[in-house]
């Protein structure tokens, strides 16, 4: 009986990979320091309401001051979702 051919399997190339393009995102340099800044304006405002006895930022806003530093607060933390 005749030997039979053997046959030899082709080694494995994977096929072209995709060329991977570069996205260019829009500059996020400004959110750190935006951030920041909104956090610690709020901060300040709350200190400063509480170490002046309410007379200070803004007298006639009396107990909402402490709501507009935490509206500060809460803007960082917006512009911080924008961070990348």
């Amino acid at each position: 009986m005749p030997k039979s051919r053997i046959r030899k399997k082709a080694d494995y190339t994977p096929p072209p990979s995709k060329q991977t393009t570069a996205i260019k995102l829009n500059s996020t340099a400004w959110v750190a320091p935006v951030m920041l800044a909104m956090f610690l304006i709020g901060l300040a405002w709350i200190v400063v309401f509480y170490v002046t006895d309410g007379s200070l930022p803004i007298d006639a806003l009396g107990n909402w001051n402490i709501v507009v530093g935490f509206g500060f607060i809460a803007a960082g933390f917006g512009v911080s979702t924008q961070w990348k």
